[in-house]
C-alpha cells in the first residue's frame, strides 16, 4: 500500500484538519464521522480524537488511503 507524504507547516497537526489536508475526507462533518465510527488509525492504532496532535512521520489511515504528516520544506 502506497503512502502519500502530506506537508505540514508548523509543529504539527491536528487529526481532524489532516484527513481533509490529506484528502482523505472532504469535511470536517465527515472528519468527525469516520473518527466516532472508530474508521480511522494513526500509527497502526485506532484513534476517534479529532484534536489529536499529529508530528512528522505519524502516519494516518482512513480504509484503503494512508497519509504521512511531513515535514514543510
Amino acid at each position: 500500500m502506497a503512502i502519500d507524504d502530506v506537508p505540514v507547516s508548523g509543529e504539527g497537526i491536528k487529526l481532524g484538519q489532516f484527513l481533509k489536508l490529506a484528502n482523505l475526507v472532504e469535511s470536517g462533518g465527515e472528519a468527525k464521522q469516520v473518527l466516532a465510527d472508530g474508521l480511522v488509525q494513526v500509527n497502526g492504532e485506532p484513534e476517534d480524537r479529532r484534536g489529536r496532535h499529529l508530528v512528522a512521520g505519524d502516519v494516518v489511515q482512513f480504509g484503503t488511503a494512508s497519509a504521512r504528516v511531513g515535514a514543510e520544506g
